[in-house]
């Protein structure tokens, strides 16, 4: 069959889209990556030699007009999405975007609508739920593994927003970046919890800015945090289950993700090894326990979770190949597997009350 062509735009030699995209599109048969663009033409240059991709642009438009370029990748700041993946939709193209969708509500908004008067396919970057870890949990759980789900609770870490960084990252400190602890490892979370243990009925929320400066090293200097960089989401599931999620903006010396799921049955933990807390790109290990079992083991994983995606593929190139293998049989069969932006859209919702029930919370001072 046709290749589906690819064009990635951010693709530079070192940023997101060489450590996720191009590894998971070079491991699957039906992908070719044909283009890439960034803002310099140095950098495109060198990113396509690199990779081996034979179009490079110092300029968005030229890949969306590239016309082997079936699927437009938008891996930029979010900041940027609204214009990159107007352009590719307004041209007729597909759109894979990167979780956020945009900065906010209105321009999430705006891109779900824009998408859906152009009548293209379109793919938003939540790759946790894909994870093969995630998806074993949800078959486990839908088999009555643990039972009734009395409860879950997931702490994790973000790693990325800890007491230094360097200039080129700064943006993530700011509250208005749409790019913060919240709107990156805490709703990736989030939506992988949604994808196994269903919606939220109501939920609570606490966000701390526990840390007010960071310092960038390149430059020696420090600048204010304005976002939220600890987040406490409390609430109950549709199903009647209690939840509890938080994440800590940097790392801890203890466990960096510990997601347990808690039933009348049994109970499932989901973890990974070192400092990386964000669920999305981690390679999870998978442990359970029923009945009469005084602990948790290992769970192994079927291979038909790995069907098409190649088993050593670690890393977050991972869930990203596995969404790309899923999007692969949309594109060809006209399903609708993956996630496109009205789900981006929902979880925008989502991402809005969590942020007003923080303000509007209601809690009572002991100190009075």
């Amino acid at each position: 069959m046709t290749k589906i062509g690819v064009g990635i735009i951010g693709a530079s030699p070192h940023g997101w889209a060489a450590i996720g995209h191009v590894p998971a599109l070079q491991a699957l048969s039906d992908y070719e990556l044909r283009a890439i663009s960034t803002t310099r033409r140095e950098s495109a240059e060198a990113a396509a030699r690199k990779f081996g991709v034979a179009d490079a642009f110092d300029n968005h438009h030229d890949l969306i007009a590239h016309p082997g370029v079936d699927l437009v990748v938008v891996a930029v700041k979010v900041s940027h999405h609204n214009a990159l993946v107007s352009a590719a939709l307004e041209a007729g193209k597909a759109v894979y975007s990167e979780w956020p969708l945009g900065v906010d509500m209105d321009e999430a908004t705006a891109l779900a609508d824009l998408a859906r008067a152009a009548g293209v396919h379109t793919t938003i970057g939540l790759q946790g739920r894909f994870a093969p870890a995630v998806r074993h949990a949800a078959h486990l759980i839908a088999d009555g593994y643990v039972g009734k789900v009395l409860g879950t609770t997931l702490v994790g870490s973000g790693v990325a927003w800890g007491g230094e960084t360097d200039r080129s990252h700064a943006y993530i400190f700011d509250d208005a970046s749409g790019a913060a602890t919240l709107e990156v490892p805490v709703m990736h979370a989030l939506d992988a919890v949604n994808s196994v243990l269903g919606e939220f009925d109501e939920v609570s929320a606490h966000l701390v800015r526990g840390r007010t400066e960071v310092r960038l090293t390149d430059e020696n200097v420090t600048i204010p945090v304005t976002a939220p960089d600890q987040v406490s989401v409390t609430g109950t599931l549709r199903s009647g289950a209690a939840a509890s999620i938080f994440y800590r903006g940097a790392h801890s010396r203890g466990d960096n993700l510990r997601w347990e799921i808690n039933g009348t049955e049994g109970d499932l933990v989901l973890t990974a090894p070192g400092i990386n807390g964000n669920l999305q790109v981690a390679d999870l290990r998978l442990e359970g326990a029923r009945g009469s079992d005084a602990v948790v083991t290992p769970i192994d994983i079927p291979g038909r979770y790995f069907d098409g995606v190649p088993r050593d593929l670690v890393g977050p190139a991972h869930n990203v190949a596995q969404v790309y293998a899923a999007l692969a049989i949309d594109l060809r069969e006209g399903t609708g597997t993956v996630p496109g932006f009205d789900h981006a859209l929902a979880q925008h919702r989502l991402l809005d009350t969590i942020k007003q029930a923080s303000r509007s919370r209601a809690g009572r001072s002991l100190t009075s």
